[in-house]
């Protein structure tokens, strides 16, 4: 294995796609509740 100098670790890219999924389970997550509030539904159990 070899080590990466600071320059080299600044190059690398990637991981981009969790940051996208949280985002949008971020926006899911607020639609939920604000969905939940203007229409709130009964359990029926």
């Amino acid at each position: 294995m070899q080590k990466l100098n600071t320059n080299e670790l600044k190059e690398i890219n990637g991981g981009g796609i969790g940051t996208l999924f949280l985002i949008g389970g971020g926006i899911v997550f607020l639609i939920g509740v604000i969905d939940g509030y203007v229409r709130p539904l009964a359990c029926n159990y």
